[in-house]
């Protein structure tokens, strides 16, 4: 399971995921596109649904857990691709179009945390 850490906050998905997730954000953001990006929270969670609005001057960070990379679905990049420019923002959803579920709960981290 890797994670995407932004503005403090990390939030953890698959390696499968996290890599089509990785393209769509990275080419929004070298287009210096600003965007809504939400998920489903998992059960630790609440249950309830998260979202974040990603701008391209704020550092982001994928962290996977494979140094494989996964291969891309171009279909499934599309989707989210779509998600992306529409004005609900990025939806984060499954290969088979499902909401994805945050797997670990999200964590903040403030300056000088350990």
């Amino acid at each position: 399971m890797g994670s995407i850490r932004y503005d403090g906050i990390t939030t953890h998905f698959n390696d499968e995921l996290l890599t089509h997730m990785q393209i769509v954000i990275v080419q929004k953001l070298m287009r210096e596109e600003s965007f809504l990006m939400s998920w489903k929270a998992g059960q630790s969670s609440g249950d309830g649904r998260t979202s974040v609005w990603l701008s391209p001057q704020i550092p982001l960070t994928f962290t996977f857990m494979e140094h494989v990379m996964p291969d891309v679905n171009k279909e499934w990049l599309e989707r989210l691709g779509e998600s992306a420019n529409a004005s609900t923002g990025l939806v984060v959803t499954e290969e088979d179009g499902s909401l994805a579920i945050a797997e670990a709960p999200n964590t903040t981290h403030y300056p000088g945390d350990m």
